[in-house]
């Protein structure tokens, strides 16, 4: 999978892509518009071109308030996300190329009133991802807003994300609609903020085309593909 050229899908309005980048920042300009009044911090695990946070902070009325970390591998999008920063001039949002599965790589910056976790839940193993939810009270404040989306084809796991999240101290908050052709959930930390665990590995990015092949082996007796060495979109 070319996750640089992934993103050209977002430019067809009518793709499910498009749709849900949409959805992701209706939901993220809601969560700005209702956090407290003064300093807020986000962060962003595999941003991507960072589309969703910086298309919002864009002409967000708090976007000067907002503190920032897009963490992302690939060096073609972070090159694609500092070009938007510097277009909407951004000063405080800062991009790191580097493996966003590190927990160390937020270490200054949580835990944050907002936290992104897109693209990540359908190309990760379903162990990795209960893992990662149950690390994300090192990542997001007390009354915090965590933003996440998954993919709904069978089997379905978003019901499960989403208990996984309940069991973690997390409030549902918004779910898109079954029929919506995707998943976005948007969660209230209702917890108290654990000390961050330097060291630890959230997940092993295996990729959606590598896991729909491994599924499809299994199913067929055939055993499982060689996962691709990759960590992160």
């Amino acid at each position: 999978m070319d996750w640089s050229t992934w993103h050209d899908q977002y430019d067809s309005a009518d793709s499910w892509m498009a749709r849900r980048l949409r959805t992701v920042q209706a939901q993220i300009h809601a969560a700005l518009s209702k956090a407290p009044a003064g300093g807020l911090k986000a962060i962003s695990i595999c941003a991507g071109e960072g589309r969703d946070l910086l298309d919002v902070l864009a002409d967000h009325p708090r976007s000067d308030d907002v503190q920032a970390r897009l963490v992302e591998l690939d060096p073609r999008n972070t090159a694609a996300a500092l070009e938007r920063i510097g277009r909407a001039g951004l000063c405080q949002v800062e991009v790191v190329t580097g493996d966003a599965a590190l927990i160390d790589r937020y270490e200054d910056v949580a835990p944050a009133d907002l936290v992104l976790v897109c693209g990540v839940f359908g190309n990760i193993t379903e162990a990795d991802i209960e893992r990662t939810i149950g690390a994300c009270s090192q990542l997001c404040k007390t009354g915090g807003t965590i933003i996440w989306t998954r993919h709904r084809a069978a089997p379905d796991r978003v019901p499960l994300i989403c208990e996984w999240f309940h069991v973690q101290g997390f409030e549902l908050q918004w779910l898109s609609p079954v029929d919506a052709g995707f998943g976005v959930g948007v969660h209230r930390f209702v917890g108290t903020p654990q000390p961050l665990r330097r060291g630890t590995r959230l997940f092993e990015f295996v990729g959606y085309d590598v896991l729909r092949q491994t599924a499809a082996a299994e199913v067929l007796g055939r055993g499982n593909p060689t996962p691709q060495d990759r960590r992160e979109p």
